[in-house]
């Protein structure tokens, strides 16, 4: 993990800077989740959280580095930016920026709470207006085709489910509700176009193909903002949103085979933060409806988020090394 923070400053010279993509917050967003899902495991086992704060400062680090150089990559590569920002993919994958500080937001909510609410303020506003923005970009005059269309549209929508992880407990539970009912109403429009687009029209090129796991994360990320805002009762509506993230988790378990004939790629980093998601509301409804077999569950899904992890911060570094990553095409 040290080795891809050192290796992913190599980036330094004005052509592999041009080409620094945001879905690099991909990264972040998936340390993040990993940092979250291992508190989870923490507090069910009883263990303490040394692992979850090493997991936490780790996610901080990586977020502050790839913000810093996309910050550079914005004052020196404006006309990059606005083509990523311009492109039917890359730009859903903007609102990570914000997704990544609210996540960070709650992780820091227990650890560092003066930190914690600044993060979620500004990760909250960004993440409105980010929210809005590529929603303008949607409907506005450019012309999207069905082809355009990815699980990675779904990040938008997620990432306002995310606003009430640590918003209700900071005493913003009116602007939780709002970011939650926004996020729930796209990712129900949203998941209509991109089904649509799966079974009716050409696969996912091998790039987006990983993005598939994103379709675990709405349902699950959901199912824990739901319990936060409605005080951890394990309502009909919990127990649907956790039924449907199993649905969408058994969904993409079975695309394994395919996923794994492909190379490797920074959007592989899709199914870091969905599988972290999985493995919380797993191990949250183990402990509410009292399932050992569902915490048994989580604790596995974690250690599998844990294997996942270390093999794309290993294949980020080899790639990062090769040259085979920040270089056009």
């Amino acid at each position: 993990m040290t080795d891809m923070l050192t290796q992913v400053q190599t980036p330094t010279d004005d052509t592999r800077l041009a080409h620094f993509p945001v879905t690099f917050f991909a990264s972040a967003m998936g340390l993040a989740g990993f940092a979250l899902a291992l508190h989870k495991a923490e507090t069910v086992l009883n263990t303490g959280h040394l692992a979850s704060l090493g997991a936490v400062v780790l996610a901080t680090l990586v977020f502050v580095l790839i913000a810093s150089l996309f910050g550079v990559k914005v004052w020196r590569h404006s006309a990059a930016v606005k083509a990523e920002w311009h492109h039917p993919v890359t730009l859903a994958f903007f609102p990570a920026i914000s997704i990544s500080m609210l996540l960070l937001a709650t992780a820091l909510v227990s650890v560092l709470p003066p930190v914690a609410l600044w993060l979620w303020v500004a990760g909250t506003a960004a993440q409105g207006v980010l929210t809005l923005a590529v929603l303008s970009g949607w409907i506005g005059k450019r012309s999207f085709q069905p082809m355009h269309i990815s699980p990675a549209w779904f990040i938008p929508a997620v990432g306002n489910v995310v606003v009430p992880l640590a918003g209700v407990q900071l005493g913003f539970v009116e602007t939780s509700w709002l970011f939650f009912s926004a996020g729930l109403l796209f990712w129900i429009v949203l998941l209509t176009l991109v089904m649509n687009r799966l079974i009716f029209h050409d696969p996912l090129p091998g790039r987006l193909y990983p993005t598939l796991a994103i379709l675990i994360a709405p349902p699950a990320v959901a199912f824990t903002s739901w319990l936060n805002l409605n005080g951890g009762v394990l309502d009909p509506m919990a127990r649907v949103l956790f039924g449907i993230t199993l649905t969408f988790a058994a969904l993409v378990l079975t695309q394994v085979p395919s996923l794994a004939r492909l190379p490797f790629a920074i959007s592989w980093w899709a199914l870091s933060f969905p599988v972290a998601a999985l493995s919380i509301a797993t191990l949250t409804y183990g402990a509410l409806a009292d399932s050992a077999a569902h915490t048994v569950s989580g604790i596995g899904v974690v250690a599998l988020l844990t294997a996942i992890i270390m093999g794309l911060v290993l294949r980020t570094s080899l790639a990062i090394r090769r040259g085979q990553i920040c270089r056009p095409g």
